[in-house]
Order: C-alpha cells, then sequence, then structure tokens
C-alpha cells in the first residue's frame, strides 16, 4: 500500500488522484492487526466481547482493558491501538457528561455515537493530526429505545448494526455472525455465542495468549452497563473451547 500512495500518504488532508486517503487506510490497517472485537444486539440487551491478545506471559491480565463503561447505560469496546482507544474512550465520557449536565438525562446512543464520531472525523481533516487507529463499539440499553449498538471506524463515518465486529479476525467473525438468530435470543444465551465466535476466530499459532473480556448491557443489568459476572463468563469460556475441542475432533475423523 505504501509504495502506491508514495507521495499521497503524508498528510491526512490530502486526497491521492483516485480520490483516496492513505492516513485513512492505515488507520483502518492498524485496527485489522489488532485482537477482534464482536458485538450483539438481542432481543433484550446487547453483549460485547474483546479478544485481548497478551504478547507476554508478564502482563497482568486484567491492565489495558478493551471495554469501558462510559455512563451507566452506555458501553464502549474497541479494536486497534490501544492508546488511541482510550482516548476515544475519554472523548466519549466527556461528551455523556456534557449531555447530562446541559439537558439532565442521559445522552441517546445514536447521539453520542454521532458526537464521537464527529471527533473522529475531524482528526482526518488536518495535516497537524492523524486518524485514530481504532473501531468504536458502542452499546446501550433503555425503556424508550431498546437495545442499541453502533460501531464507529476510524474515518468517523459509524452505523447502526444488530452484530458488528472488527479486528484481525473479522471476516471469519462475519461468517458467524450472520447465522447467529441473535432477535430471538436472550442476552445470557447470546454471551456463549460471542465467546463461542471468539474462540473459533483466535489464531493460535500467530497469538496463543489472550484474554477474553466481556460485557453487556440490558433487562438482565436494568439497563446498566457491567462487566458479565465471573460465573457466566467461566460457563461460556468453558463451552466455548468444550466445542472448539469436538470440532477439532470432527476434522481428525
Amino acid at each position: 500500500m505504501s509504495s502506491i500512495g508514495t507521495g499521497y500518504d503524508l498528510s491526512a488532508s490530502q486526497f491521492s488522484p483516485d480520490g483516496r486517503v492513505f492516513q485513512v487506510e492505515y488507520a483502518a490497517k492498524a485496527v485489522e492487526s489488532s485482537g477482534s472485537i464482536v458485538a450483539i444486539r438481542c432481543k433484550d440487551g446487547v453483549v460485547i466481547g474483546v479478544e485481548k491478545i497478551l504478547s507476554s506471559k508478564l502482563y497482568e491480565t486484567s491492565s489495558n482493558q478493551k471495554i469501558y463503561n462510559i455512563d451507566r447505560h452506555v458501553g464502549m469496546g474497541f479494536a486497534g491501538i490501544q492508546a488511541d482507544g482510550r482516548k476515544v474512550v475519554g472523548i466519549a465520557r466527556d461528551e455523556s457528561s456534557d449531555y447530562r449536565q446541559n439537558y439532565g438525562s442521559d445522552v441517546p446512543l445514536k447521539q453520542l455515537a454521532n458526537r464521537v464520531a464527529s471527533y473522529m472525523h475531524a482528526y482526518t481533516l488536518y495535516s497537524s493530526v492523524r486518524p485514530f487507529g481504532v473501531s468504536a463499539v458502542l452499546a446501550s440499553y433503555s425503556e424508550a429505545y431498546g437495545p442499541e449498538l453502533y460501531m464507529i471506524e476510524p474515518s468517523g463515518l459509524y452505523w447502526g448494526y444488530r452484530a458488528c465486529t472488527a479486528g484481525k479476525a473479522k471476516q471469519a467473525a462475519k461468517t458467524e455472525l450472520e447465522k447467529v438468530k441473535a432477535s430471538e435470543m436472550t442476552c445470557e444465551e447470546i454471551v456463549k455465542e460471542v465467546a463461542r465466535i471468539i474462540y473459533l476466530v483466535h489464531d493460535e499459532i500467530k497469538d496463543k495468549l489472550f484474554e477474553l473480556e466481556l460485557s453487556w448491557v440490558g433487562k438482565v443489568t436494568n439497563g446498566e452497563h457491567q462487566l458479565v459476572p465471573e460465573d457466566i463468563a467461566s460457563e461460556a469460556i468453558r463451552l466455548a473451547k468444550h466445542t472448539l475441542e469436538e470440532d477439532d475432533l470432527d476434522d481428525d475423523d
């Protein structure tokens, strides 16, 4: 890609002759090189799962998390550069806090996604900055709007989703997501599906060590975004590993 973009990839504010902004494409490439994120909207909430790759056995497993609380009713997970992701989390928290201070109520997720996406898009317009190397997933649940799920791309583009994924195993995870009948399932059932998909698409050869982070927001949490309880997460991981072992046995046969 760099050879094609030579001379036109030095600034985020510059277009190539064929209408491409290479700095934005490089940011997307940073997302594709990171661990995968999977999020599914079901009938009573949203579940987020992130494959946090551990490059050393010396790391504390709980450090550098990739799922955060933005507000009591909103959670964010991301794939991409860790430091960039923390900055986007800070932006989202500030926007949510400003909305509550000004209007006295929880920020609607669509409005929050629009504000954060606008900020990320601004970083693709000027030569003095670079685009954020993250794809951010926002999830929420309320009685007024029900479960909601948005994903913001490095370009600042955002979409509402029934299910979404990003990261190095995006295509494989997308294939699995299309098979899940999420609208008929509960959060408790979707947690198992998210864990199964993450373990299925994980590359054990290149990234042997990883930690699965799981969170949810929905009726089961009374509309608050929380990490999935340890017992439920452990059971989902156990079932995911068991399914993977069964698939390996079937392949051997």
